[in-house]
């Protein structure tokens, strides 16, 4: 029996690839440098989001939590988001969102959702709510499987109970630990390939159909 659904956030529960670069693009630059020696394994994820954060203060030296707030904002929810998670909490299923965004829109998204559980990445800020140049990493790009893993211990449920949703090769690790890793509008074929169901239509929706085929054990 379903008893733990895993989500990724960005292209997967918001309509946005990355709400790291939406910040980026907000302020109409990149971190193309940062991302390229991350994948090359140059740098950990500490300073990746370091490199994100100078980037930014070369435009607000000043930034807050808050100003990073309203930037994500308006960050749409994909749609279905909403019949798909009440379809669970109705059931009662327990849901989670393993990502490797911003918390400041991973904790918005969980509250519009009613989602149980919210691990994703962020940024230090001191007293006055002015970043510190520092990142908080509480899902390492890389290491999703690991952090499904202490979740399922957390809650005592079994890979067998579990599914996950995810869009790219990162979320391979999510579907690893689950009975059924559901792709939804997979960026690359190795996210295709790795899953048990895909979803190609831009509806969250559809995800439920696919979970309604979670085989018992």
């Amino acid at each position: 029996m379903l008893r733990l659904v895993a989500f990724d956030m960005d292209g997967t529960l918001v309509g946005v690839p990355s709400s790291w670069r939406v910040v980026h693009e907000y302020f109409g630059d990149h971190n193309d440098t940062g991302l390229r020696r991350f994948l090359a394994n140059e740098i950990d994820d500490h300073e990746f989001i370091r490199l994100d954060i100078r980037v930014w203060w070369k435009h607000a030296p000043e930034l807050t939590l808050a100003d990073l707030e309203e930037i994500l904002a308006d960050v749409p929810l994909m749609p279905g988001a909403h019949p798909l998670l009440d379809s669970l909490h109705r059931a009662g299923v327990r849901t989670a969102i393993v990502s490797g965004g911003l918390d400041l829109l991973a904790r918005r998204v969980g509250r519009e959702l009613g989602i149980d559980l919210v691990l994703a990445n962020g940024v230090e800020s001191g007293p006055d709510g002015r970043l510190t140049g520092e990142g908080i990493v509480r899902v390492p790009i890389h290491g999703k499987e690991g952090v499904l893993a202490g979740l399922q211990a957390q809650l005592g449920v079994g890979v067998a109970e579990t599914a996950s949703v995810g869009n790219s090769e990162i979320d391979v690790g999510l579907f690893r630990r689950s009975r059924v890793g559901v792709a939804f509008r997979p960026e690359d074929e190795a996210t295709r390939r790795a899953a048990t169901e895909v979803v190609v239509e831009p509806d969250l929706e559809k995800v439920a159909d696919a979970l309604r085929r979670f085989p018992p054990t």
